[in-house]
């Protein structure tokens, strides 16, 4: 299935593209302006294509009651409502046109997820397109009025099933927006291997005309470099400054070495992955000269005589006429003398 190429800002999206990597800051500035800068700078110095960031006000977000996830009891060590635990994750609105203004500066992409009507359009002056988190994946009238801005939009699907995500993207596509990216997610923070459930990206990259992608929550690198190795035209993987801070997502997050090892071993995967044509490398081809054999005189051959196998061996350089011929030369006339143990040339017979 041919797919689109999505352009978001000045990178373009989709299959024979470089991996689309979103280093995901979140809320992991812990509503800190400063610390979010410093995440920028860890992003960029990464090679991250994009930071992203969550935008919300938690009395648009959650009641006042809701409990947290379990994930978020175990991480951060206690339990309280998510609205006290989000409050103090915050960062004013204004903050974000900031923490835009300083990702132009340095180089790299701004982005944030929506989670909110108001946040919505909050972004839509400052993102080159809108990426929505797994939570909304059925939240169908937040996906109609984002779709209507008619921006790109990267789509997690954690928690969801075929029929969901189905659901959403026609909720996407009837508002005329085909700009589409779909990402595999398992929303368990960190998540565990044998939930990463990573056949299930190769499920979306048969079933939809959009480019496909993964939104990783484990610990390590293996299953994003995997989604790479699989076709993910897009990554994104949470950061951190440290692991030990307090915080609900921290310790499903990389830390900055991690994250740059990440970037570094994407685009070497990308490179070793090539372009599926059988041939050989340049540098093959000269070590061909070297470990591939030629048809050798396996005794002295005077002139006129006709050859015979036991006349003839096979040996190093590749030089020479290839061992496949050698059934070619048999019954043929020498033209001239042939000394022993040299390499055979279409002029000796």
């Amino acid at each position: 299935m041919k797919k689109p190429i999505i352009t978001i800002a000045d990178k373009k999206i989709g299959q024979g593209r470089p991996c689309f990597i979103i280093a995901e800051a979140g809320v992991n500035h812990n509503g800190k302006l400063e610390l979010a800068k410093k995440l920028v700078d860890v992003a960029r110095a990464a090679g991250a294509d994009a930071v992203k960031f969550q935008t919300f006000k938690s009395e648009n977000l959650v009641t006042a009651s809701a409990d947290m996830a379990e994930y978020q009891k175990k991480n951060i060590g206690k339990t309280e409502s998510q609205f006290a635990m989000l409050k103090k994750l915050e960062l004013p609105y204004e903050d974000f046109k900031t923490l835009k203004r300083y990702c132009d500066r340095k180089g790299i992409m701004f982005l944030s997820t929506p989670h909110t009507d108001d946040a919505v359009d909050f972004l839509d002056p400052i993102v080159p397109a809108y990426k929505i988190g797994s939570g909304d994946l059925t939240n169908i009238p937040l996906l109609e009025k984002i779709a209507k801005t008619k921006k790109p939009i990267i789509l997690s699907t954690g928690m969801g099933t075929m029929p969901e995500v189905k659901e959403a993207v026609n909720a996407i596509t009837k508002q005329g927006n085909k700009k589409i990216i779909i990402l595999h997610c398992t929303s368990n923070y960190p998540c565990p291997p044998e939930e990463v459930n990573m056949r299930a990206m190769q499920t979306l990259e048969r079933a939809f005309p959009f480019p496909i992608g993964y939104s990783d929550h484990t610990t390590d690198l293996v299953a994003p470099i995997m989604a790479v190795t699989l076709g993910a035209t897009a990554i994104e993987k949470h950061f951190t400054l440290d692991k030990a801070m307090e915080g609900p997502d921290h310790k499903a997050s990389l830390n900055p070495e991690e994250l740059k090892a990440m970037v570094q071993t994407i685009r070497n995967v990308e490179r070793a992955l090539g372009t599926g044509l059988k041939k050989p490398s340049a540098s093959e081809v000269r070590i061909g000269n070297v470990a591939r054999k030629s048809i050798v005189s396996a005794i002295a051959i005077l002139k006129g005589s006709v050859i015979k196998r036991e006349m003839l061996t096979v040996k190093r350089p590749g030089t020479g006429i290839m061992p496949k011929h050698l059934s070619h030369i048999i019954g043929k006339k020498a033209k001239r003398d042939i000394v022993q143990d040299v390499l055979l040339t279409s002029k000796d017979f």
